[in-house]
């Protein structure tokens, strides 16, 4: 035997282990450590000891627990897919919250007024208005020509409101009034605009859909038109909901 810490060489096997450790003696598993227990090696007693030997079998709750968890979430996440995947199209909303939207983006929200925005269709998929040309929104006076910040300011509108619309349709379960309230939540984050053509016209067509609808953050495009429905100009904007 050796003493416990010492190397030890096994001359059949030319293997090299630890004082105090298992060693093969025999036919035997031995161990020059009293207070081990010894046992058979043969294939009937291989399976008698437990302790030696332990069976995948003790693992399997703990894997059954963690494959019961994973396939609870699987499950959850399928069904928020599934929430999420219903057409938007097939959904119709109450006068009450159309109007509702409509007062707060037309009245409630001063400078919309100063652009004369008008919500002209408002559906869960795609909202559209329109803002009449007017000498105030001039920004180049040669020209005639919408200002810039009009276009913006315009856009962002549009990105809200398509927010609003495709928020009111994911939670048709509440009342159109606390579907309203969930106004309070909304602000612009990011917002970019390209302008592609000089915007003259008589009046102007802003269309706005929702991209990606998050528990926290939307993300939109918009679009600009003039009277003959040339695109003028397109924006994107991303906006916190919660």
């Amino acid at each position: 035997m050796t003493r416990f810490g010492q190397m030890h060489r096994l001359p059949s096997t030319g293997l090299t282990i630890l004082g105090g450790g298992p060693f093969w003696e025999g036919g035997r598993h031995t161990c020059d450590n009293p207070g081990m227990p010894t046992s058979d090696l043969s294939s009937d007693s291989a399976t008698s000891a437990p302790h030696d030997h332990p069976s995948a079998a003790s693992d399997t709750p703990s894997t059954q627990a963690l494959g019961a968890a994973f396939k609870t979430g699987s499950v959850a996440a399928a069904a928020a897919r599934k929430r999420d995947a219903v057409p938007l199209e097939g959904i119709v909303f109450e006068e009450e919250f159309v109007n509702g939207l409509k007062k707060i983006f037309e009245e409630m929200i001063s400078f919309n007024r100063v652009l004369g925005l008008k919500i002209h269709d408002l559906g869960p998929a795609k909202v559209r208005a329109r803002i009449e040309m007017k000498p105030e929104l001039v920004g180049h006076f040669s020209y005639n020509r919408i200002h810039g910040g009009v276009i913006s300011a315009g856009l962002d509108a549009m990105g809200g409101l398509a927010v609003m619309a495709a928020i009111g349709a994911r939670h048709m379960d509440e009342a159109p009034l606390q579907r309203l309230r969930r106004f309070a939540n909304l602000g612009t984050i990011d917002l970019r605009i390209d302008y592609l053509r000089p915007g003259i016209g008589a009046h102007f067509d802003l269309h706005a859909e929702v991209l990606r609808l998050g528990s926290r953050v939307a993300s939109t495009r918009m679009e600009f038109f003039g009277p003959d429905g040339t695109l003028l100009s397109t924006g994107s904007g991303a906006y916190i909901v919660s």
